[in-house]
Protein backbone atom coordinates (compact mmCIF):
# COMPACT_ATOMS: atom_id res chain seq x y z
CA UNK A 1 0.00 0.00 0.00
CA UNK A 2 1.20 3.49 -0.88
CA UNK A 3 1.57 6.55 1.31
CA UNK A 4 1.96 9.53 -1.00
CA UNK A 5 4.30 12.42 -0.28
CA UNK A 6 2.22 14.79 -2.39
CA UNK A 7 2.95 18.41 -3.15
CA UNK A 8 2.97 21.09 -5.78
CA UNK A 9 6.54 21.56 -7.11
CA UNK A 10 8.96 23.47 -4.84
CA UNK A 11 6.84 23.05 -1.72
CA UNK A 12 9.13 20.97 0.50
CA UNK A 13 8.65 17.45 -0.87
CA UNK A 14 12.39 16.70 -0.90
CA UNK A 15 12.77 18.05 2.63
CA UNK A 16 10.03 15.72 3.92
CA UNK A 17 11.45 12.74 2.06
CA UNK A 18 14.89 13.26 3.55
CA UNK A 19 13.37 13.64 7.02
CA UNK A 20 11.44 10.37 6.61
CA UNK A 21 14.52 8.51 5.40
CA UNK A 22 16.56 9.88 8.33
CA UNK A 23 13.88 8.95 10.83
CA UNK A 24 13.18 5.47 9.49
CA UNK A 25 16.89 4.64 9.23
CA UNK A 26 17.36 5.43 12.93
CA UNK A 27 19.14 8.69 12.09
CA UNK A 28 22.21 7.27 10.37
CA UNK A 29 24.72 10.10 10.14
CA UNK A 30 26.07 9.21 6.69
CA UNK A 31 22.83 9.64 4.73
CA UNK A 32 23.26 11.73 1.59
CA UNK A 33 20.97 13.06 -1.11
CA UNK A 34 21.54 9.83 -3.04
CA UNK A 35 19.51 8.06 -0.36
CA UNK A 36 16.43 9.91 -1.59
CA UNK A 37 16.09 7.09 -4.14
CA UNK A 38 14.58 5.12 -1.23
CA UNK A 39 11.45 7.20 -1.73
CA UNK A 40 10.97 7.18 -5.47
CA UNK A 41 8.85 9.42 -7.64
CA UNK A 42 5.66 8.25 -9.31
CA UNK A 43 5.19 7.80 -12.18
CA UNK A 44 8.53 6.81 -13.73
CA UNK A 45 9.37 4.78 -16.81
CA UNK A 46 11.01 1.99 -14.82
CA UNK A 47 7.78 1.37 -12.89
CA UNK A 48 5.89 0.94 -16.16
CA UNK A 49 8.66 -1.23 -17.62
CA UNK A 50 8.36 -3.62 -14.67
CA UNK A 51 4.69 -4.07 -15.60
CA UNK A 52 5.65 -4.72 -19.25
CA UNK A 53 3.74 -1.64 -20.35
CA UNK A 54 4.97 -0.30 -23.66
CA UNK A 55 3.50 3.07 -24.59
CA UNK A 56 4.47 6.53 -25.79
CA UNK A 57 5.93 7.72 -22.51
CA UNK A 58 5.66 11.36 -23.54
CA UNK A 59 1.90 11.05 -23.97
CA UNK A 60 0.08 11.93 -20.74
CA UNK A 61 -3.14 10.22 -21.84
CA UNK A 62 -1.27 6.96 -22.41
CA UNK A 63 0.51 7.26 -19.06
CA UNK A 64 -2.78 7.98 -17.25
CA UNK A 65 -4.43 4.83 -18.65
CA UNK A 66 -2.05 2.72 -16.58
CA UNK A 67 -1.73 4.71 -13.32
CA UNK A 68 -3.75 2.21 -11.28
CA UNK A 69 -2.38 -0.88 -13.00
CA UNK A 70 1.16 0.11 -12.05
CA UNK A 71 0.16 1.05 -8.52
CA UNK A 72 -1.53 -2.32 -8.03
CA UNK A 73 1.71 -4.02 -9.03
CA UNK A 74 3.68 -1.82 -6.64
CA UNK A 75 1.23 -2.60 -3.82
CA UNK A 76 0.87 -6.32 -4.48
CA UNK A 77 2.99 -7.35 -1.46
CA UNK A 78 0.81 -5.27 0.93
CA UNK A 79 3.87 -3.56 2.45
CA UNK A 80 3.79 0.14 3.31
CA UNK A 81 5.67 2.15 0.69
CA UNK A 82 6.27 5.88 0.31
CA UNK A 83 6.18 7.55 -3.10
CA UNK A 84 6.79 11.15 -4.03
CA UNK A 85 4.38 12.74 -6.48
CA UNK A 86 3.60 16.16 -7.88
CA UNK A 87 0.60 14.78 -9.78
CA UNK A 88 -2.76 16.26 -8.87
CA UNK A 89 -5.31 13.81 -7.50
CA UNK A 90 -7.22 13.98 -10.75
CA UNK A 91 -8.92 12.08 -13.55
CA UNK A 92 -7.88 12.01 -17.19
CA UNK A 93 -10.37 10.45 -19.61
CA UNK A 94 -12.12 8.96 -16.58
CA UNK A 95 -8.87 7.36 -15.38
CA UNK A 96 -8.21 8.37 -11.76
CA UNK A 97 -4.69 8.93 -10.48
CA UNK A 98 -5.15 6.64 -7.48
CA UNK A 99 -7.81 4.96 -5.33
CA UNK A 100 -8.21 3.49 -1.87
CA UNK A 101 -7.32 0.02 -3.10
CA UNK A 102 -3.71 1.06 -3.66
CA UNK A 103 -3.48 4.16 -1.44
CA UNK A 104 -3.02 3.90 2.31
CA UNK A 105 -2.80 7.66 2.87
CA UNK A 106 -1.01 10.88 1.99
CA UNK A 107 1.25 13.47 3.57
CA UNK A 108 0.22 16.57 1.66
CA UNK A 109 2.68 19.49 1.80
CA UNK A 110 1.51 22.99 0.91
CA UNK A 111 3.40 26.26 0.64
CA UNK A 112 2.39 29.89 0.17
CA UNK A 113 2.23 30.39 -3.64
CA UNK A 114 3.84 33.81 -3.26
CA UNK A 115 6.99 32.05 -2.07
CA UNK A 116 6.72 29.14 -4.49
CA UNK A 117 6.87 31.47 -7.47
CA UNK A 118 10.51 32.53 -7.05
CA UNK A 119 11.59 28.91 -6.49
CA UNK A 120 9.69 27.89 -9.63
CA UNK A 121 11.52 30.63 -11.54
CA UNK A 122 14.91 29.30 -10.42
CA UNK A 123 14.14 25.61 -10.84
CA UNK A 124 12.53 25.80 -14.29
CA UNK A 125 14.91 28.45 -15.71
CA UNK A 126 12.15 30.97 -16.31
CA UNK A 127 13.07 34.32 -17.79
CA UNK A 128 11.04 36.33 -15.32
CA UNK A 129 8.40 36.23 -12.58
CA UNK A 130 5.64 36.71 -15.15
CA UNK A 131 6.51 33.37 -16.75
CA UNK A 132 6.48 31.71 -13.33
CA UNK A 133 3.12 33.29 -12.51
CA UNK A 134 1.64 31.79 -15.69
CA UNK A 135 3.09 28.42 -14.61
CA UNK A 136 1.29 28.37 -11.24
CA UNK A 137 -1.92 29.81 -12.76
CA UNK A 138 -2.25 27.28 -15.59
CA UNK A 139 -5.15 24.91 -14.82
CA UNK A 140 -3.91 22.16 -17.14
CA UNK A 141 -0.20 22.52 -16.41
CA UNK A 142 1.82 19.41 -17.24
CA UNK A 143 5.48 18.97 -16.35
CA UNK A 144 7.78 16.83 -18.48
CA UNK A 145 11.41 16.14 -17.62
CA UNK A 146 13.96 17.40 -20.13
CA UNK A 147 17.21 16.31 -18.55
CA UNK A 148 16.72 13.00 -16.75
CA UNK A 149 18.60 10.26 -18.56
CA UNK A 150 18.57 7.55 -15.89
CA UNK A 151 15.98 4.89 -16.63
CA UNK A 152 15.24 4.23 -12.96
CA UNK A 153 14.34 7.86 -12.24
CA UNK A 154 13.00 8.96 -15.63
CA UNK A 155 9.80 10.81 -14.65
CA UNK A 156 6.77 10.63 -16.91
CA UNK A 157 4.44 13.52 -17.81
CA UNK A 158 2.73 14.79 -14.67
CA UNK A 159 -0.49 16.80 -14.53
CA UNK A 160 0.03 19.28 -11.71
CA UNK A 161 -2.55 21.90 -12.72
CA UNK A 162 -2.50 25.28 -11.01
CA UNK A 163 -1.43 25.72 -7.40
CA UNK A 164 -5.11 26.09 -6.52
CA UNK A 165 -6.23 22.99 -8.44
CA UNK A 166 -3.46 20.88 -6.99
CA UNK A 167 -4.21 21.86 -3.38
CA UNK A 168 -7.95 21.30 -3.76
CA UNK A 169 -7.45 17.91 -5.39
CA UNK A 170 -5.37 16.32 -2.64
CA UNK A 171 -7.35 17.73 0.27
CA UNK A 172 -10.29 15.60 -0.95
CA UNK A 173 -8.46 12.42 0.10
CA UNK A 174 -10.40 10.95 3.03
CA UNK A 175 -8.06 8.11 4.01
CA UNK A 176 -5.17 8.83 6.42
CA UNK A 177 -4.70 12.37 5.12
CA UNK A 178 -2.16 14.66 6.81
CA UNK A 179 -1.74 18.30 5.80
CA UNK A 180 1.68 19.84 6.45
CA UNK A 181 2.45 23.51 5.89
CA UNK A 182 5.95 24.41 4.70
CA UNK A 183 5.86 27.59 6.76
CA UNK A 184 5.20 25.63 9.95
CA UNK A 185 8.17 23.38 9.20
CA UNK A 186 10.30 26.53 9.28
CA UNK A 187 8.67 28.42 12.14
CA UNK A 188 7.70 25.53 14.43
CA UNK A 189 9.78 22.58 13.23
CA UNK A 190 9.40 20.32 16.25
CA UNK A 191 5.61 20.55 16.48
CA UNK A 192 5.09 20.18 12.71
CA UNK A 193 7.50 17.28 12.29
CA UNK A 194 5.94 15.75 15.40
CA UNK A 195 2.68 15.51 13.46
CA UNK A 196 4.48 13.38 10.89
CA UNK A 197 6.05 11.12 13.50
CA UNK A 198 2.66 10.51 15.15
CA UNK A 199 1.22 9.79 11.70
CA UNK A 200 3.94 7.19 11.06
CA UNK A 201 3.32 5.46 14.38
CA UNK A 202 -0.10 4.40 13.10
CA UNK A 203 1.51 2.27 10.41
CA UNK A 204 4.78 1.13 11.96
CA UNK A 205 3.67 0.60 15.55
CA UNK A 206 6.80 1.72 17.38
CA UNK A 207 6.61 5.01 19.25
CA UNK A 208 9.09 7.62 18.02
CA UNK A 209 10.90 9.35 20.86
CA UNK A 210 11.34 13.12 20.97
CA UNK A 211 15.09 12.59 20.98
CA UNK A 212 14.94 10.57 17.78
CA UNK A 213 12.63 13.16 16.24
CA UNK A 214 14.94 16.07 17.08
CA UNK A 215 17.90 14.21 15.61
CA UNK A 216 16.03 13.59 12.33
CA UNK A 217 15.06 17.27 12.17
CA UNK A 218 18.70 18.32 12.50
CA UNK A 219 19.89 15.79 9.93
CA UNK A 220 17.37 17.06 7.40
CA UNK A 221 17.77 20.81 8.00
CA UNK A 222 17.76 23.05 4.94
CA UNK A 223 21.30 24.26 5.60
CA UNK A 224 22.63 20.70 5.88
CA UNK A 225 20.92 19.65 2.64
CA UNK A 226 22.23 22.79 0.94
CA UNK A 227 25.77 21.99 2.09
CA UNK A 228 25.49 18.40 0.85
CA UNK A 229 24.37 19.67 -2.56
CA UNK A 230 27.29 22.12 -2.74
CA UNK A 231 29.78 19.40 -1.83
CA UNK A 232 28.44 16.45 -3.82
CA UNK A 233 25.79 17.81 -6.20
CA UNK A 234 22.22 16.61 -6.57
CA UNK A 235 20.71 14.59 -9.40
CA UNK A 236 17.33 16.34 -9.12
CA UNK A 237 18.72 19.83 -9.76
CA UNK A 238 18.06 21.18 -13.24
CA UNK A 239 20.66 22.20 -15.82
CA UNK A 240 20.51 25.84 -16.86
CA UNK A 241 20.40 25.70 -20.64
CA UNK A 242 22.13 29.09 -20.97
CA UNK A 243 25.08 28.47 -18.67
CA UNK A 244 25.34 24.69 -18.90
CA UNK A 245 25.67 24.48 -15.12
CA UNK A 246 23.08 23.20 -12.66
CA UNK A 247 20.79 25.55 -10.77
CA UNK A 248 20.86 25.17 -7.02
CA UNK A 249 18.02 22.87 -5.96
CA UNK A 250 18.21 24.10 -2.37
CA UNK A 251 17.90 27.71 -3.39
CA UNK A 252 16.57 30.12 -0.75
CA UNK A 253 14.53 27.95 1.60
CA UNK A 254 13.70 29.88 4.80
CA UNK A 255 15.18 33.05 3.25
CA UNK A 256 12.58 33.04 0.49
CA UNK A 257 10.53 36.13 1.32
CA UNK A 258 7.94 37.06 -1.30
CA UNK A 259 7.72 40.60 0.07
CA UNK A 260 11.27 41.22 -1.11
CA UNK A 261 11.24 39.15 -4.29
CA UNK A 262 8.05 39.80 -6.24
CA UNK A 263 6.32 42.97 -7.34
CA UNK A 264 3.04 44.30 -5.93
CA UNK A 265 1.09 43.64 -9.12
CA UNK A 266 2.03 39.94 -9.09
CA UNK A 267 1.21 39.69 -5.38
CA UNK A 268 -2.21 41.23 -6.03
CA UNK A 269 -2.92 38.82 -8.90
CA UNK A 270 -1.93 35.76 -6.84
CA UNK A 271 -3.96 36.91 -3.85
CA UNK A 272 -6.99 37.48 -6.05
CA UNK A 273 -6.83 34.20 -7.98
CA UNK A 274 -6.13 31.99 -4.97
CA UNK A 275 -8.03 34.04 -2.37
CA UNK A 276 -10.30 31.27 -1.09
CA UNK A 277 -7.55 28.69 -0.65
CA UNK A 278 -5.04 31.17 0.78
CA UNK A 279 -7.56 32.33 3.36
CA UNK A 280 -8.35 28.71 4.21
CA UNK A 281 -4.65 28.04 4.83
CA UNK A 282 -4.08 31.26 6.77
CA UNK A 283 -1.92 32.93 4.12
CA UNK A 284 -4.34 35.86 3.85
Amino acid sequence: MIIWIASYPKSGNTWIRFFLISLLSNNKQDITLKDLHNIKQFPTKSQYDKCNISIDFKNLNEVAKHWLEVQKKISSDSKVKFFKTHNALCKINNKIFTNYETTLGAIHIVRDPRNIISSIKNHFNHENIEESKKFIFEETKVTISKNSKVKETYPLPTLIGSWQTHYNSWKQLKKNYLLIKYENLINSPFSEFKKISIYLEKFFGNKISDEKLESAIKLSSFERLKNIEEEKGFSESVVNEKTGSKNKFFFLGPKNNWQELIDEKTVYQINKKFKKEMEELGYL
